[in-house]
């Protein structure tokens, strides 16, 4: 009978020594005949992910499409369904410590050969519960480096790493609309009006889903939809421009289903493993196990009006003039459940997109025109325009249907969740604004947000103090040495004293931030850290799931191989 690693590591006292994994390469890693084994077990062939990018270059993929990666490299949807791919294509490379990098670049004339970087050679194409059980003992059973793969939608690169095993969830697909939902245990009284998503369903397909039933479901919002409904997006937090009126994603969520590190399926809502439900609730995505499907509740559609402000502005002067203006008008605008985007991408660029829920266009111009007023006479190029839409759909076909080029770019980014007082000292928040470029504040928070019991999920308390969400970025070309990478990397650091300086000691969405905060635990998951690192060692008591900052990641190495002792 095979006997379970980590039981035989106990019986031989080895757990004493430092333990790492085992990696691809590794003497340790599964023979031929192993991988062989796993395959009798699953509904699907392996997978052998590779960076999408190496279609370009014939010695490493001689029958790949290379027009076919250049036409699609900066599609969020279209890199989504590659098993290799990664969104930001920097997570896709490896750095080792003497400073060569190994990658695989799309611009072929760099001249670099095309190598596998941080893609995992084998997985799982996940296309059962089943499937995905089988994965996990495996793993489990060799001391592999896993990783979770949905979309690759991923600020700080935990769904690739060198060397490991992954579990690819991007096929699961079912949706299942239920009018009178009743999550397990709860009274016949409890009903939701609620969509199940598998874990594999991107928001564009989620929201098709919700349109047909007629309701409205609260998601997430990027050109085309891509970004995984049932992932590491809800893990985080989850936030859209509709959260204000109606809570983070982890507030609408009644059910999930997961499979464990045990390879045990779980069910997990507020009568049924409610810790478990508490923790995955914005406790990070990839750490207590494999989530496999979320049933949200939904809502009624009701119509909407949305603001746009385009223009290029003409002085950094002009730029604070309006900046000091719209920083007056927010707070009040968050209390009653608006959401924003404000982007201002170079020092001139300008672009407001304002979402005003179930608000008549006549309110909504009535409480715009002195804002919009100033605008025009600050700015007179201004592009201005006030739509009323009678539902959602019709708003996220308008500005998001389209898959517009957005990702595919070497890209990192800083962040700071700003409470409600930082407004308090708008001289500060505006200089902090105008030393950033680019700069981009999210009004995902407040309202509803703010209503909602801080202890009811695992999610960072700080969420529900904050008003805005705010960043800052770094996009470069590929093909940089190592050494200016780290001028990249200090560049980032700078910038996020820079946010700290506004509300130190303050919190992040985890889904959306870097890899270079000093306190990673506190800053991501504030005073429920403690509670979650119980639950996370209760149900992944070796430490299966590890991911970049996550609880429990204090515990190993900086590569997240090797176990400190």
């Amino acid at each position: 009978m095979k006997v379970v690693w980590w039981l035989a590591l106990f019986a031989s006292g080895v757990l004493s020594k430092p333990r790492c994994r085992c990696l691809h390469g590794d003497p340790c890693w599964p023979t031929e005949d192993d991988f062989a084994q796993l395959q009798s077990t699953i509904s699907q062939p392996l997978v052998h992910p590779v960076p999408p990018e190496s279609a370009c270059y014939p010695e490493s993929s001689p029958s790949g499409n290379c027009t076919d990666v250049q036409t699609n490299a900066f599609i969020g949807i279209w890199r989504a369904d590659q098993a290799g791919a990664m969104q930001s294509p920097n997570f896709e490379t490896f750095i080792f410590p003497n400073g060569t990098i190994e990658a695989c670049y799309l611009n072929t004339t760099l001249s670099f050969p095309c190598e596998q970087g941080s893609i995992p050679t084998i997985g799982v194409d996940a296309r059962t519960v089943e499937d995905i059980q089988v994965a996990v003992k495996f793993a489990a059973d060799h001391d592999l480096r896993v990783v979770v793969h949905n979309t690759g939608h991923d600020y700080l690169g935990r769904s690739a790493a060198r060397g490991a095993f992954m579990i690819w969830t991007h096929h699961l697909k079912n949706i299942t609309a239920s009018p009178t939902f009743i999550p397990e245990g709860a009274p016949e009284n409890e009903t939701y009006y609620a969509l199940t998503l598998q874990a594999g369903v991107q928001w564009h397909e989620a929201y098709d889903a919700a349109q047909a039933n007629g309701r409205f479901i609260v998601g997430g919002l990027t050109a085309g939809g891509s970004v995984g409904a049932a992932g590491g997006w809800m893990q985080g937090g989850g936030h859209s421009a509709f959260s204000p009126q109606h809570g983070l994603g982890v507030d609408n969520v009644v059910q999930v289903t997961i499979v464990t590190a045990s390879g045990e399926y779980l069910k997990a809502n507020s009568y049924l493993n409610s810790d478990l439900f508490w923790a995955v609730r914005g406790g990070g995505g990839g750490t207590y196990g494999v989530v496999t499907s979320v049933t949200y509740r939904t809502h009624e559609i009701s119509p909407l009006t949305v603001t746009t402000v385009d223009c290029n502005l003409s002085s950094s002067a002009v730029r604070k003039d309006i900046l000091t203006e719209y920083l007056k008008l927010w707070p009040g605008l968050s209390d009653v459940g608006w959401g924003a985007y404000l982007t201002m991408a170079t020092t001139a660029s300008f672009s407001l997109l304002m979402v005003a829920p179930n608000v008549s266009l006549a309110d909504t111009n009535a409480t715009l025109t002195p804002f919009l007023d100033f605008v025009r006479n600050a700015q007179e190029d201004a592009v201005i325009q006030i739509t009323p839409f009678n539902d959602f759909d019709g708003f996220y076909q308008a500005f998001f249907g389209t898959p517009d080029p957005e990702v595919g770019l070497n890209n990192e980014v800083v962040s700071r969740l700003l409470p409600r007082e930082t407004f308090d000292d708008r001289e500060h928040l505006l200089d902090v604004i105008m030393s950033l470029d680019p700069v981009q504040l999210v009004h995902v928070a407040g309202g509803q947000v703010s209503q909602i019991d801080p202890d009811s999920v695992g999610l960072n308390p700080a969420w529900r103090n904050a008003t805005v969400l705010m960043f800052s970025a770094v996009i470069w070309e590929s093909g940089v040495t190592a050494d200016e990478y780290r001028v990249i990397q200090d560049k980032l650091k700078d910038d996020l004293a820079v946010l700290e300086s506004l509300a130190p000691g303050g919190g992040t969405y985890f889904n959306e931030a870097s890899l270079y905060e000093p306190n990673p635990q506190h800053t991501f998951f504030g005073d429920h850290y403690e509670r979650l690192k119980v639950i996370k060692d209760t149900y992944d008591p070796m430490g299966l799931f590890i991911v970049a900052e996550g609880v429990g990641s204090e515990d190993w190495d900086s590569s997240l191989n090797c176990m400190l002792v």
